[in-house]
């Protein structure tokens, strides 16, 4: 799956080009930086005709692919079976670091070079969309038979004034993983525990009584995009945000949100009681889940990939997911992964809109937690799917409260060491400092807002 940071949206992607304005972030040579950017305005490529017959079957020729590292794996193994079940269409695959994923396809774009098919981190999509570099796919995408069985989180991240610029391939979400034999012990009930914050505080407490070496709860406090990809969810689950308004007119939602102060005193007192590892002070998601899966803590908010994928089976019948919740019970998860968007200028757009189809078969969706994701469609739920994968099938079930928000400063506000989610979380839960570091975050956020959408 690649490093879990990554997994959680941790990547330090084009920390630089989430500060262009709208007119000079396709203006990237091949040989400028961040820093070195040209003059004029962004490079709008001819845009396929999705709507002309014959669009999207019987394809020739070749597709050329970029897909993102950290899904590297799963990628190679979906293009070998496209490639082996016909003879007259080859896709061709290349990786692309995360890190330079964005700037590598913002001076493809600048250079009228485009692959035919990108696989893009979904808090990504729209950073492309917002400057009229995808294609728009809402008619082909309409004429899908399960179109209304995607995820509408993915599809969200995809839209733009209700035109859909591209398409979920697979989920990676955040729950709340419950270790069944601690719950046992501490005489926790899950269902119960989720219901309300004070209901995980009671559970935490219960699970810390068992004993020196076991922990109620465990956080990765200095890692901002792993915290934000487990602790936003729990913010969300109350129909509300860190920001607020649409892009172009977006601003942070921090000062005077009482989910967003009650998520911070859930955790500083989750601190303060010593109910999580004093260690989680300085993970910085290295060793993500290695004390969850040790058995020493009993609720640990993270992905399939580190719980299921890199324990075994006898791991796997001590563990029960739940979805995050909120101060009075509401559910969410973050709703990460890929979506599939094919650039304006693509040469072979029908060939990669053949191939999209293929990923999107079910075949192909069911098969998607050997590798540690989840899939998109919520038919992948077939009792053959609920035997072999039980531990994937609640984001399947709940799809609906799948969410991550649609901004063009996602990476600026919640990935960066010194940006102001992780130092707003790290004030108020460790130094105790709450009202200071939400008023502090409430200004950078409005900041670094305004400045991505100039």
């Amino acid at each position: 799956m690649g490093e879990p940071g990554d997994r959680c949206h941790a990547r330090l992607a084009a920390q630089g080009l989430m500060m262009l304005t709208r007119r000079k972030f396709l203006g990237v040579g091949a040989a400028a930086t961040t820093a070195g950017l040209l003059p004029g305005c962004s490079s709008v490529l001819p845009e396929p005709d999705v709507q002309a017959a014959g669009f999207g079957q019987d394809a020739t020729g070749t597709v050329q692919v970029w897909c993102r590292a950290a899904t590297q794996s799963g990628l190679t193994d979906l293009v070998k079976k496209f490639n082996a079940s016909q003879d007259r269409l080859t896709v061709e695959l290349t990786p692309v670091l995360d890190a330079q994923y964005v700037t590598k396809l913002a001076t493809a774009i600048r250079g009228r070079t485009v692959p035919d098919l990108v696989d893009i981190d979904d808090i990504n999509s729209m950073l492309f969309i917002y400057r009229d570099a995808f294609t728009d796919l809402t008619e082909p995408l309409a004429a899908l038979d399960f179109r209304d069985k995607l995820s509408p989180g993915h599809l969200r991240l995809a839209t733009k004034d209700e035109r859909v610029y591209g398409v979920p391939y697979l989920a990676d979400n955040s729950m709340f993983w419950f270790n069944t034999e601690l719950s046992d012990r501490a005489g926790v009930d899950p269902d119960e525990a989720v219901k309300s914050f004070g209901n995980l505080l009671d559970a935490a407490r219960k699970f810390r009584k068992l004993g020196d070496d076991i922990y109620a709860w465990s956080f990765p406090a200095n890692s901002p995009g792993a915290l934000g990809f487990v602790v936003q969810p729990m913010v969300w689950a109350a129909d509300t945000d860190l920001i607020q308004g649409t892009i172009g007119s977006q601003s942070g939602h921090i000062v005077g949100n009482d989910v967003v102060r009650q998520m911070l005193e859930l955790h500083r007192q989750l601190w303060v009681d010593g109910l999580v590892p004093r260690a989680n002070f300085s993970d910085d998601a290295s060793r993500w889940g290695s004390d969850f899966r040790a058995g020493k803590i009993g609720i640990f908010p993270s992905n399939y990939s580190v719980v299921v994928s890199a324990s075994d089976e006898a791991f796997h019948q001590k563990v029960t997911p739940r979805l995050l919740s909120e101060p009075d019970g509401g559910a969410a998860f973050f709703d990460g992964g890929d979506n599939m968007c094919i650039p304006r200028g693509a040469r072979n757009a029908s060939g990669a809109w053949e191939f999209v189809r293929f990923a999107l078969d079910l075949p192909q969706q069911i098969d998607l937690p050997a590798g540690g994701y989840t899939p998109v469609r919520s038919d992948a739920r077939t009792p053959e799917f609920a035997k072999k994968y039980p531990l994937a099938t609640l984001p399947l079930e709940r799809i609906q409260e799948g969410y991550a928000p649609t901004t063009l400063s996602y990476n600026l506000l919640y990935n960066q060491p010194d940006g102001p989610w992780l130092q707003m979380f790290r004030r108020a839960v460790f130094d105790g400092e709450l009202e200071a570091a939400m008023k502090e975050a409430q200004q950078n956020y409005d900041r670094i807002l305004k400045q991505g959408q100039a």
